[in-house]
């Protein structure tokens, strides 16, 4: 029998994760015959077959399905072991990538970034600003911000604010279609709001919180193209007022019926093989310091009484 190879192992993750085995070659910087016969050294150590090859992908097995949990808790003690020693050695250089929803990345943490590297000139920091869950357990991310705290898996959550969000129009599009002075009117009007199967989040489903009735009528991925359209006058839309500030000063939005107030949170999360690798603390002490200077009147809109 052919002896095992670590080297293997990260190979079956990397088809695992990108499903084909031209896409995870290149992300790990093989060509695909190379990455191939990988896949087939780690069959053969192992006595089992992990993949069915068929024209539209690699799809796992059973034995590779329970390979999966093995693999990745190796590859957790590997990541581990060396971030120590590069900790150890050089103090908080290397790379740490931050998965945060669009708006929070954009409109927060982005213009925050300028003090994290003068404070830690040899760290890399990469920022991911998606809509989208990141997973740590398969290495997306070092820290991730979610809308809501994890139920499974072996991570760390912290809670870092509540921010407000409310109903914003377009003063053209008020002018078009007349002022709203009250909850009623609203089912007359166009909506923004989110791709229903595209939700990354229970917590995005804002419409329905508000009333049982309304639809967005344009439906978009994403909260600041979602903004986008409302500064635009295609309809109204429910914002964070974080991100609405900016648009409401410039006269470029209005916010409608301020008794209507929704709430959300945002969690910074970090997964349990991160706990003694001290750029990963590091940040994500920064993150939570960082929301802590800008204090509640940056979340919740203290306009409204």
């Amino acid at each position: 029998m052919r002896k095992f190879d670590w080297n293997d192992l990260q190979a079956f993750l990397a088809v695992v994760r990108a499903g084909r085995l031209t896409v995870a070659a290149r992300q790990l910087g093989i060509d695909h015959s190379t990455l191939s016969r990988r896949i087939a050294g780690l069959e053969a150590s192992l006595g089992a077959v992990l993949f069915d090859r068929r024209s539209a992908g690699y799809a796992l097995t059973v034995e590779g399905e329970r390979l999966i949990a093995d693999a990745e808790a190796m590859e957790s003690l590997a990541v581990r072991i060396h971030a120590r020693q590069d900790d150890a050695k050089q103090g908080l250089t290397g790379s740490i990538r931050i998965g945060t929803p669009e708006a929070w990345g954009t409109y927060f943490l982005a213009p925050q970034l300028n003090l994290l590297a003068q404070q830690h000139p040899e760290l890399e920091v990469e920022l991911i600003a998606n809509p989208r869950m990141f997973s740590l357990s398969k290495r997306e991310a070092d820290i991730a911000i979610s809308m809501t705290r994890p139920e499974q898996g072996r991570l760390y959550a912290r809670r870092l604010n509540d921010y407000e969000l409310g109903i914003y129009a377009s003063s053209d599009y008020l002018q078009r279609h007349g002022h709203i002075d009250n909850k009623a009117q609203l089912e007359a009007h166009t909506w923004v709001g989110y791709v229903e199967d595209l939700m990354w989040s229970r917590e995005l489903d804002y419409l329905s919180e508000i009333s049982p009735l309304l639809r967005p009528r344009i439906r978009i991925s994403n909260i600041i193209s979602q903004m986008a359209a409302v500064v635009g006058g295609a309809g109204l839309g429910v914002l964070p007022c974080f991100m609405a500030r900016e648009e409401e000063r410039a006269e470029g939005l209005v916010r409608l019926l301020p008794d209507i107030r929704l709430y959300r949170s945002y969690w910074l999360i970090t997964h349990a093989d991160a706990r003694d690798i001290l750029r990963v603390n590091v940040v994500a002490d920064f993150i939570a310091e960082r929301v802590q200077a800008e204090g509640e009147e940056f979340w919740i809109d203290q306009t409204i009484t």
